[in-house]
């Protein structure tokens, strides 16, 4: 699958499938949040994991709309502001956020396409933080080779590509296939940036 036909598949995303996605791309970015939070003693990362277990929870129940409104508000309370923060995690662990804001929004509003732009706001956290750590004094020329060999955007391109063709071939939302989903994109604990949860 090339570039063109990745995009493609991601903008077919419909109903569940596209929630589906959005929910893995947040389940791969959660230890960003989960070691800011810890980091600055924000005592956030629990309450953020169930937010995150009660919104895959909405691909197999029938939840209600009024619940996803309080879902997104207990979101909104707990995300960091990033004007607030020195810290270079505070970025990422917002672009978490902002995963899991497209994930419930789906859920209120499947009409309006969202897995696009959240696959690009995964993948630009990677490049964000490969930039950052590795990319300085570097010019464009130099960066976008760095890009194209970094072992995490490889790891990012892969598993985004995996997710969007697992959920092509699923013709239903079934507990086992959530569960599977749900445990790739978990990377046993390592976000998108390499980072375990475990340190």
């Amino acid at each position: 699958m090339n570039a063109n036909q990745f995009l493609k598949a991601v903008s077919q995303l419909q109903g569940w499938r596209e929630c589906a996605y959005l929910l893995a791309l947040a389940e791969r970015a959660f230890p960003n949040y989960a070691l800011f939070a810890d980091a600055v003693g924000m005592k956030s990362g629990g309450k953020m994991r169930q937010l995150l277990d009660l919104a895959w929870g909405t691909l197999q129940l029938d939840t209600s709309e009024a619940a996803i409104p309080q879902l997104l508000s207990k979101l909104e309370t707990l995300s960091p502001n990033v004007d607030e923060f020195d810290a270079y995690g505070v970025y990422p662990a917002f672009d978490f956020c902002q995963l899991l804001e497209q994930a419930l929004l789906n859920r209120l509003n499947p009409n309006k396409h969202r897995a696009t732009e959240a696959s690009q706001l995964a993948t630009k956290t990677v490049m964000d933080f490969v930039e950052m750590s590795e990319g300085e004094g570097m010019d464009d020329d130099e960066l976008i080779r760095l890009f194209e060999q970094h072992p995490l955007l490889k790891e990012d391109k892969i598993f985004q590509r995996d997710t969007v063709l697992a959920l092509k071939r699923q013709r239903v939302p079934s507990e086992d296939f959530i569960e599977e989903l749900r445990n790739d994109a978990s990377n046993e604990g390592v976000s998108n940036l390499g980072i375990p949860l475990d340190t």
